[in-house]
């Protein structure tokens, strides 16, 4: 993969990133209770779904 590449695919990822933590705080708070999510966590629950750890 060239470097373009992989700076396109890490770009896409961080806007990915950003716009999944955005939701999951936008979410309405007895939403997010009854899908077990916890606001506070959406930075680590982001970094799951989009990077994998």
């Amino acid at each position: 993969m060239t470097l373009f590449a992989q700076l396109k695919t890490s770009i896409e990822k961080h806007r990915e990133y950003n716009r999944t933590v955005l939701a999951i705080r936008s979410m309405p708070l007895d939403v997010a209770l009854d899908l077990d999510i916890y606001p506070g966590d959406a930075k680590k629950i982001a970094a799951r779904a989009v990077y994998g750890y």
